[in-house]
């Protein structure tokens, strides 16, 4: 499946509408972001895997104010993949409400619907390490 400008357009828009909604606390619109069945995987942060729209605005309330107050989403990268499907990748910054920032990134596999693009599956991941751990002699 050959991309076009206007799909990578889209699909970078959809990542950047999920900060929007959820710090707006706008979660009744998650169905514009991602799939009835997404998958959230969770697990860099010691929880689950989250399945389905309904569990994911429920893990979201559940949370409550362990949420982020702001997330930001930049170096998106779109890439073409099988089966009519596209991998997203992308760095997001979370602010809380004690000003500490943290940085993720987010795997996202994107795919086509009768609605647009949308996500059926994220993967979240922290980083914590400086270049990812690596070491080496210069």
């Amino acid at each position: 499946m050959a991309l076009t400008l206007e799909d990578r357009l889209a699909i970078t828009e959809l990542i950047a509408l999920h900060g929007h909604l959820v710090d707006e606390g706008e979660l009744d619109r998650l169905a514009e972001v991602f799939t009835p069945d997404v998958e959230y995987d969770l697990t860099d942060f010691g929880q689950a895997t989250i399945v389905g729209l309904p569990e994911l605005v429920r893990a979201s309330l559940a949370l409550g104010e362990g949420n982020p107050v702001a997330h930001h989403v930049t170096n998106v990268v779109v890439q073409e993949s099988a089966q009519g499907r596209v991998r997203a990748q992308a760095k997001g910054l979370g602010i809380r409400t004690d000003g500490s920032c943290g940085s993720v990134t987010y795997e996202d596999t994107v795919v086509r619907t009768g609605t647009g693009w949308r996500i059926s599956q994220r993967k979240v991941s922290a980083r914590r390490v400086p270049l990812n751990g690596a070491r080496g002699a210069l």
